[in-house]
């Protein structure tokens, strides 16, 4: 594997690690999401890999390379590893070609014009951060960690200072420029589109310990417990025979009669159709229709039985606490 992490911990205080024995490998040139609550040890874990952090134990190897384990520490400017944080900190009294080459001792010039074509950035060499938009900071920002030629290229909430507007066309220019580049990288958001959107893999974190690495698709489909399940889209929950199940609200259909009896609370447009609000069985459901319903009206739903999804007892209580 490209980037190996194996029984990573990380505390600031013995009694309470921020990271609980972290494992986990990527492959050369995948895109990984690190998702995971305020708090949970995110960012904490990208400053470990770049160097930024010590930590208390653990293996992490990139690119056949150890950089940390219980006798090696290498240190941040040594790990070729770039790293680009929300706030796209750029030298305001640089210019762009200033700031991208910022204290590099050489490099190669058909290589950087190739990162100026690739970023976009053509054109702009001679502006100041002030000049610039958003997301021109950005691609600025990305083409200074880019020619530095690192093996992992970290991504700290890169997109959420932007305006919304422009985020999803920013989200793009990212994810070409990244696959195009076949740069490994590490990616941390909260924003589950960005997450579905740039993503090959995610690994989704919570209170220090992994709780579920995998494809997107499998992810959202086959949560392994119900805070997977929650972090990446909405449930309803319904009991069958005394045992609790939940279904995604694009699994929900209108049908003409069914045991499950709905009253309508809301119609909300969301885009190309609506999110509808219903009260089913004393449960709250959300499922999507093609135009708006009635509130108070009565209509049945209806699901297949292979869409439900199943947790421990323990998830019973999850969505209400």
């Amino acid at each position: 594997m490209f980037l190996n992490v194996k029984n990573l911990i990380k505390s600031y205080s013995k009694s309470k690690p921020i990271i609980k024995k972290l494992d986990f490998s990527v492959k050369k040139g995948e895109i990984i999401s690190f998702i995971g609550e305020s708090g949970s040890g995110k960012t904490t874990f990208l400053k470990c890999l770049a160097g930024l952090e010590s930590t208390d134990s653990g293996l992490i190897e990139l690119n056949g390379r150890v950089l940390n384990d219980k006798n090696i520490f290498v240190n941040a400017n040594e790990r070729k590893i770039g790293f680009v944080f929300q706030d796209n900190p750029l030298f305001p009294h640089l210019n762009v070609i200033e700031n991208i080459k910022f204290n590099l001792t050489s490099f190669n010039q058909s290589e950087f014009s190739q990162i100026l074509k690739l970023t976009g950035l053509n054109g702009l060499e001679k502006r100041f951060p002030h000049e610039l938009s958003g997301g021109e900071k950005q691609r600025a920002c990305i083409a200074r960690s880019l020619i530095r030629k690192p093996d992992l290229l970290l991504l700290d909430e890169p997109f959420s200072n932007l305006d919304s507007n422009i985020k999803t066309k920013i989200r793009e220019e990212t994810s070409r420029i990244i696959k195009e580049s076949g740069i490994t990288t590490i990616f941390v958001t909260h924003d589950i589109a960005d997450t579905f959107n740039i993503s090959d893999r995610i690994l989704i974190f919570k209170a220090g310990v992994l709780q579920q690495f995998d494809e997107p698709v499998k992810m959202y489909c086959n949560p392994v417990n119900c805070y997977c399940a929650e972090v990446l889209g909405d449930l309803n929950q319904l009991n069958i025979n005394n045992k609790t199940y939940y279904i995604r609200p694009e699994n929900i259909y209108i049908t003409k009669e069914s045991r499950y009896k709905a009253k309508v609370l809301k119609s909300q447009f969301v885009g190309k159709e609506y999110k509808i609000g219903a009260t089913v069985n004393d449960y709250s459901w959300h499922f999507f229709h093609n135009q708006p319903l009635k509130n108070d009206s009565d209509i049945y739903l209806d699901f297949n039985k292979k869409d439900l999804l199943e947790f421990d007892s323990s998830c019973s209580t999850f969505f209400t606490n």
